[in-house]
């Protein structure tokens, strides 16, 4: 459940902007701030399965986004490569570094 969670925060931080505002606020108070659907459904004034609706298809056109732009797997590849920097530099293994920052440009 965590994966999934983290998962769909981090396709919020990277695509929020693309959403409505409504289902970018739906999709922030259940996964952020862990709101149930009938109070999201308060706040907004529309019914829990109008929620539930406008959460599914947030989710689903921000794994669509990902699928096309692949925003978030390369900074999760980025990150990767800048913790192995960090462990080189520490071992000062220059070669290898210069291997790693190439990468990143790429």
């Amino acid at each position: 459940m965590l994966e999934r969670l983290t998962e769909l925060n981090l396709l919020l931080d990277f695509y929020n902007s693309l959403l409505t505002s409504k289902q970018k606020f739906a999709l922030e108070m259940h996964y952020s701030e862990d709101l149930s659907l009938g109070e999201i459904a308060e706040n907004l004034n529309i019914s829990r399965q109008a929620v539930h609706d406008l959460i599914r298809r947030g989710e689903k056109l921000l794994k669509e986004y990902e699928n096309k732009l692949g925003l978030v797997q390369k900074y999760l590849k980025r990150q990767k490569i800048v913790k192995e920097i960090k462990q080189l530099i520490s071992n000062k293994n220059n070669e290898h570094i210069c291997t790693l920052l190439n990468q990143i440009v790429d």
